[in-house]
C-alpha cells in the first residue's frame, strides 16, 4: 500500500457539500489550521472482537484532502457516515460489496489526535480489537507521527441545534465557540449504574481520559450474540465482562467509571464519520452507534451546520486543555 495518493477526494468534497458552506466563518483561533497526516506507514495485527477472525490493518499517509479511506480487496471505502449499513454493538461501513467492521476505536484514536488523512488497508473484514480500546493505535499513531501539510483544514461548524431520539435514549449536538465539547451519561442497571462524563476534547484530554477505556459487556447476553455472529471474538484481553455485579477481568476497571468513558470513545469515532471535525456541544442520554449516525443524518438533512476553513497563514495556538467534567 502506498503512501499518499495524488489529487484530492472527490468523496470528502462531496459529504461536506451537504452541509451549507461558508468558508469566511469565525473560528477561534485555538482550532488547528492545517490538515494533517501520519508521518509513515504503520501495521497492527490482532482478532476481531465480532468476526472472531485474524484482523491485520495498515495505516499509511495521504495527500491533503484525501480525508480517511479504508481499502478492502482493492475497494476503497470513505469514513462518511453515509457509507455506514450497521450499527448494533459496532460501527460498520460499506461500499461496493466490500465492508469493514468495528472502525469506530481506530477512527476514534485518528480523530482524537487529530490526525485528517490516512490510507488504511484492512485484510479480515474488521479492524483488530486489540485490548478493547483506542490506547494501541494511539501509540501506532504516536510511533508513525502526525505532519502538517500545506493546505487548510476544513471544519464543520454546528450552527443550530439538532436532536434525534430513540426510545428513552437521545443525542443532540449545539453550537459552540470552538472546538468539540462532549457531555455522555449512561444508565444500566447493577454495578454500573448511571454515569456521566463531559469534556472538551484535545489529543491531551483523549490520551488522560478516554484513549484506554476498554469495550464492556455482560455474561447473560453471550449465548443470544454468538447466536447472531457477533462478540465471536470478545474475551477478557479485549472486554470488560460482567457477571452480576462481578467485573470477571482479573486486574478489574482502569477508570471507576470506565464504562461512560468508553461510550464517550464511541463517540469520538462515530462522529469522525462526518467527514470534518466538528465544532459543537455534543450531549446524549443512553445513546449508541445508531443514535450517533443518526445524529450525523439528521445534521446534513437539516443543514444545521455550516463548513468553515482557517488558512495555514493563520496562526493556531495549541487547544486549550479543559476538562469539564
Amino acid at each position: 500500500m502506498t503512501g499518499a495518493r495524488p489529487g484530492p477526494s472527490a468523496n470528502l468534497a462531496g459529504v461536506l457539500g451537504r452541509f451549507h458552506r461558508r468558508e469566511g466563518c469565525v473560528i477561534r483561533p485555538t482550532s488547528r489550521a492545517t490538515q494533517t497526516t501520519l508521518g509513515r506507514t504503520i501495521t497492527l495485527s490482532g482478532r476481531g472482537a465480532h468476526g472472531g477472525r485474524s484482523a491485520r490493518v495498515t495505516l499509511a499517509p495521504a495527500c491533503a484532502d484525501a480525508g480517511i479511506q479504508f481499502s478492502v480487496a482493492g475497494v476503497e471505502i470513505p469514513a462518511h457516515w453515509p457509507c455506514v449499513d450497521a450499527t448494533q454493538l459496532r460501527t460498520q461501513i460499506a461500499a461496493q460489496g466490500a465492508c469493514v467492521s468495528t472502525v469506530e476505536h481506530l477512527l476514534a484514536a485518528l480523530a482524537g489526535l487529530g490526525v485528517d488523512n490516512a490510507l488504511i488497508d484492512v485484510e479480515g473484514g474488521e479492524i483488530p480489537a486489540m485490548d478493547g480500546s483506542a490506547a494501541d493505535f494511539v501509540d501506532a499513531v504516536d510511533e508513525a507521527g502526525v505532519i502538517d501539510l500545506a493546505a487548510p483544514r476544513r471544519y464543520l461548524r454546528v450552527t443550530r441545534s439538532v436532536r434525534v431520539a430513540d426510545g428513552a435514549g437521545w443525542a443532540e449536538v449545539r453550537p459552540a465557540d470552538s472546538g468539540l465539547h462532549l457531555d455522555v451519561e449512561i444508565a444500566f442497571d447493577g454495578r454500573i449504574g448511571r454515569q456521566r462524563r463531559a469534556l472538551a476534547l484535545t489529543p491531551q484530554t483523549f490520551r488522560r481520559e478516554i484513549a484506554r477505556a476498554r469495550s464492556f459487556g455482560f455474561l447473560r447476553d453471550a449465548q443470544r450474540l454468538w447466536r447472531e455472529g457477533l462478540a465471536l471474538g470478545a474475551s477478557l484481553d479485549n472486554t470488560v465482562v460482567l457477571d452480576g455485579e462481578t467485573v470477571l477481568n482479573p486486574h478489574g476497571l482502569r477508570f471507576p467509571d470506565e464504562f461512560v468513558r468508553h461510550k464517550m470513545l464511541d463517540v469520538v469515532g462515530d462522529l469522525a464519520l462526518a467527514g470534518a471535525p466538528i465544532i459543537g456541544a455534543f450531549r446524549s442520554y443512553r445513546g449508541g452507534h445508531r443514535l450517533n449516525l443518526a445524529l450525523l443524518e439528521a445534521m446534513a438533512r437539516e443543514g444545521a451546520a455550516e463548513r468553515c476553513e482557517i488558512r495555514p497563514s493563520m496562526e493556531a495556538p495549541a487547544a486549550l486543555d479543559a476538562s469539564l467534567s
